[in-house]
């Protein structure tokens, strides 16, 4: 079970960075910049954290992560 969960981080993790490489930041104001720059931290902590072994907590940064990247995406589709 947990070889199944630390594969299913890592593979959040690189869906994270392809939906992030996806996003069109020009035009970004500093309130978007700073949304995006903390979604990066998080991805970046759930890989430490992976490292570590702490698989609930890294599990728990990259679905945050992914959630600050699903709702900016909503009010960029609505701008």
């Amino acid at each position: 079970m947990q070889r199944n969960l630390k594969l299913r981080i890592k593979k959040d993790i690189e869906i994270f960075y392809k939906n992030l490489s996806a996003l069109n930041t020009k035009g970004f104001n500093s309130e978007y910049k700073n949304i995006t720059e903390l979604a990066k931290m998080y991805a970046k902590d759930s890989q430490s954290y992976l490292e570590k072994g702490d698989l609930a907590t890294a599990f728990s940064c990259i679905s945050y992560a992914h959630g600050l990247l699903d709702a900016m995406r909503r009010f960029i589709d609505r701008d």
